[in-house]
């Protein structure tokens, strides 16, 4: 029987083998991989749909996440990238700190990004909102790591670390001070969190202008306890900063009775700080557009040059939105209180 199926597909592949070959070769065509990626007209996403409050307030209108929608970089969405004029090519340099770090390393930063903004969200919303929240657990996560250190320890961006030699790791000013206790060339030895496993490995001391340094950058990401409970759900695939402001907006909506919503899809982009201070983002214009094509009511959009690219845009495509320039969570959200149909 076996023998009979190899004799029909050897049969086959002799009959065929050219077809074969151009179907293979046009499949290689269009997946292999490059390093880059397209930016293009992005889309919304109603948060009611991410974070979820106990006890909330209800709402008429409703506070949308703006995304852009990035394609992988192949053949041929590198060469349409030069034909379709809303579409940008970015290489993965771009993305990267330096030259050695790679898709892993920015895709894990960027769910680190969106754990701070999370937790920056939180505070800010439940602060403003007079509800209580306080630091249930801190958490500390690799989030660079220079190129000569992945000569020769075995540390990865996203790590979480335990402890430093027989030191548990709950204060970042306590490391650095360990590190400066050291001398120049001596070894630490780190214990990390990587897949639910843990794993040790050593990071040698290093001097540069007069200070010790271990050659990795550590992002403290904090897990709130609140009152009402708050829970976000997020997919694996979604990462990144630039939904902080909305994302505190909503959930101050959830927890006040006044609903600044008033009726009206608002869509919104920029990062948070703890302090409540707004940061610009990229893709501004592929946001505007994906807000407009969701027939949003307001945009909201960080100062400077995000807002100044949104406006020129709106202008010369007759957009028919209402752009609402931030600078700080509290200056929006008066802006919102106040807005009037």
């Amino acid at each position: 029987m076996f023998k009979k199926v190899y004799e029909k597909v050897k049969h086959y592949i002799s009959e065929n083998l050219e077809e074969l070959i151009f179907i293979l070769g046009f499949y290689v065509f269009l997946t292999y991989p490059l390093p880059y990626y397209i930016l293009t007209s992005g889309g919304t996403i109603d948060v009611s749909n991410r974070v979820e409050i106990s006890d909330s307030y209800e709402q008429k209108g409703s506070f949308n996440l703006a995304y852009v929608n990035e394609l992988k970089g192949t053949l041929p969405t590198y060469l349409l990238s030069f034909v379709i004029p809303d579409w940008t090519l970015y290489t993965q340099e771009d993305y990267a700190i330096d030259e050695t770090e790679d898709a892993t390393d920015v895709t894990k930063r960027d769910q680190l990004l969106l754990k701070e903004s999370l937790q920056n969200s939180t505070k800010v919303a439940y602060e403003a909102a007079g509800k209580d929240f306080k630091i249930k657990k801190t958490s500390y996560y690799i989030y660079y790591v220079e190129d000569f250190v992945k000569d020769y320890a075995d540390i990865r961006v996203g790590d979480e670390i335990i402890s430093y030699d027989d030191n548990k790791l709950t204060d970042i000013d306590a490391y650095r001070t360990y590190v400066n206790s050291k001398k120049v060339q001596e070894e630490i030895t780190i214990t990390i969190k990587r897949d639910n496993k843990t794993l040790k490995t050593k990071l040698k001391v290093y001097e540069e202008d007069g200070s010790k340094y271990t050659g990795i950058m550590v992002s403290q990401i904090y897990d709130y306890e609140t009152d009402p409970e708050i829970t976000f759900k997020f997919h694996q695939n979604e990462s990144g900063s630039s939904g902080g402001l909305t994302l505190a907006l909503a959930i101050y909506n959830k927890l006040t009775k006044e609903d600044i919503t008033k009726g009206l899809k608002i869509v919104g982009t920029g990062t948070i700080e703890s302090d409540g201070s707004v940061g610009e983002i990229g893709g501004v214009e592929y946001k505007l557009q994906g807000a407009v094509k969701a027939k949003a009511d307001i945009f909201i959009v960080p100062q400077g040059d995000n807002y100044n690219t949104a406006k020129k845009l709106k202008e010369e495509k007759n957009y028919k939105i209402t752009l609402i320039e931030a600078t700080t969570f509290e200056e929006t959200l008066e802006k919102l209180k106040n807005y009037k149909k």
